[in-house]
């Protein structure tokens, strides 16, 4: 028992003293703290327990506020969304599935993360310990953190409750018959699995079961309980068989230094492929054939420089947004089609952009192509010219950023005018609505909305630059905002608005964002527009 526990406060102190360090690191990236905070403040006793005691709240929050939210929007509010009576039968349908997707994608003992290299390979702690005592906390904690919100939300749903406490041994068991059948298969056949490598098997198990999860009760071919609980029982029976395994396995060592070898080749691969890929898809012209069609423009400075770099890499920049716009054209088509087809669609057509036009938020932040936009941005310009420094200077900067806003804009108003204006169409076609300040409305909102998400990328580039020599993001704070940006959009598609509100508030939004974000870049971006370290 003091060997287990001796492990698991190594474990704990490795991952808290890794969390720590990147608590404070990411503090030091806020452009007005980074001033106050020293750099012998990962030294100070006081502020390291303060941050000890966040890393603590943070490592109880991960136990029970992950399983929170997916219950919460991966399977209750999905399954709700569905035209049936059966929502428990739907529910329990997207679980089971849901549930063997995430046995083959976060096994616990496969993960190559930091911890087990820090204990395995520098501190030479028994790798068969370690593995075994923290793969026990982890599934721990998951049958607590299922155990009370998959009660809870499973009884929202109408869930039996024998089952909801039933579904925690489960995905349980799931997860021990995974780790156990690949053990086994590095017993006979030599095999290593990683679960943060993709393999073909793995991609299409994965798109099997979430077709499943989620496509199966759309035809009414949710699977009964009857089964689902029989499902349920044999991955338990699986999981209990497979424990014989996970303990009586003796090469730990050798798995783990080779799965955290396969890791790092793995980030490298990764990040010279994207290079590579980058530098494959510039579009090199003869100096004569394209100095002769930037002269007839007169460009020059900044101007010529920006003209060099967008018609350099026109595949990087404009064939997403050409293919997006192809996208929302044909879906725009096929809903003017069908209403014409079907007389009762009006009214459900006219409905998504009179009470849902919010919903089409979450569409926009995947269609902009702002992070794309910046990143080759540094990958293939201001990563060799932010060395100088009249690159850096005011002016300099603030006419870059707005050449190179104009471009971003450019880009990504193509899809935007065609969903404005294809949803407009479709809101007069239904006949639903006759104001036509609506109709205005609905075309306008879009390309404030791309505007916004050009704006707000470039900006964030500019403030924080997260990028270092290598091309690897190193903000925390960077990682911040973007977070943060994906989650308001993805809850402003469970939000209804009015059109009229929401509109008028995306647009004067919008403006408002350009005024400030031009100020801001140039009061501070000479401070902080620099490559990282």
């Amino acid at each position: 028992m003091s060997d287990i526990l001796k492990i698991l406060r190594i474990s704990f102190s490795l991952k808290n003293t890794y969390r720590v360090n990147s608590i404070i690191y990411g503090l030091k990236q806020i452009p007005i703290v980074k001033k106050l905070i020293p750099e012998s403040i990962y030294g100070v006793g006081g502020l390291k327990i303060f941050v000890n005691i966040i890393s603590v709240l943070w490592e109880f929050i991960s136990a029970f506020a992950g399983k929170l939210m997916y219950l919460l929007f991966m399977v209750l509010i999905i399954s709700s969304q569905y035209n049936t009576k059966n929502q428990p039968l739907v529910y329990m349908n997207i679980l089971v599935f849901l549930t063997f997707i995430g046995a083959i994608l976060n096994t616990y003992l496969f993960d190559p993360s930091k911890d087990k290299y820090y204990a395995i390979v520098l501190l030479r702690i028994n790798a068969k310990y370690y593995a075994l005592v923290n793969y026990a906390y982890e599934l721990f904690k998951t049958i607590v953190g299922f155990m009370v919100f998959g009660c809870i939300i499973g009884w929202l749903a109408g869930v039996p409750m024998y089952i909801n406490i039933l579904s925690p041994f489960f995905v349980v068991g799931c997860k021990l018959t995974v780790s156990g059948f690949n053990l086994w298969r590095n017993e006979k056949h030599d095999y290593y699995y990683n679960e943060n490598k993709g393999e073909k098997l793995k991609v299409i198990l994965v798109i099997v079961f979430l077709a499943a999860a989620y496509g199966l009760p759309l035809f009414g071919c949710e699977m009964p309980l009857a089964l689902t609980v029989t499902i349920m029982i044999l991955a338990i029976l699986t999981g209990i068989f497979s424990l014989k395994v996970i303990t009586g396995f003796t090469k730990y060592r050798l798995v783990y230094a080779r799965i955290l070898k396969e890791a790092d080749e793995q980030l490298e691969k990764v990040s010279n492929a994207e290079l590579s890929s980058n530098r494959e898809l510039i579009e090199l012209d003869s100096r004569d054939d394209y100095e002769q069609s930037v002269s007839k423009k007169e460009k020059k400075g900044f101007e010529y420089l920006n003209s060099i770099f967008i018609r350099r890499h026109r595949k990087i920049l404009w064939k997403p947004a050409k293919l997006a716009s192809v996208i929302c054209l044909v879906l725009v088509l096929a809903s003017i089609i069908l209403m014409f087809i079907f007389d009762n669609l009006k009214v459900q057509m006219a409905e998504l952009p009179l009470k849902y036009l919010s919903m089409f938020l979450f569409w926009m932040y995947f269609i902009n192509r702002g992070q794309g936009f910046t990143k080759a941005l540094f990958m293939n310009c201001d990563h060799s010219l932010l060395t100088y420094s009249f690159y850096r200077t005011p002016h300099a900067i603030l006419e870059l950023f707005k050449i190179r806003l104009r471009e971003i804009i450019k880009i990504n108003l193509l899809p935007a005018f065609i969903l404005g204006t294809g949803l407009s169409v479709v809101l007069i076609l239904s006949g639903v609505d006759t104001n036509p300040f609506n109709y205005l409305i609905v075309f306008i909102t879009f390309p404030a909305e791309s505007i916004f998400f050009s704006v707000h990328y470039l900006i964030i580039y500019y403030l924080l630059q997260p990028y270092n020599a290598g091309t690897e993001v190193k903000s925390g704070m960077y990682k911040i905002i973007t977070g943060l940006t994906y989650m308001i959009c993805y809850v402003m598609m469970q939000v209804e608005v009015p059109v009229f509100v929401f509109g008028i508030s995306t647009i004067s939004f919008s403006v408002l964002y350009c005024i400030i974000a031009c100020i801001l870049v140039y009061k501070i971006a000479p401070r902080t527009f620099k490559i990282r370290t």
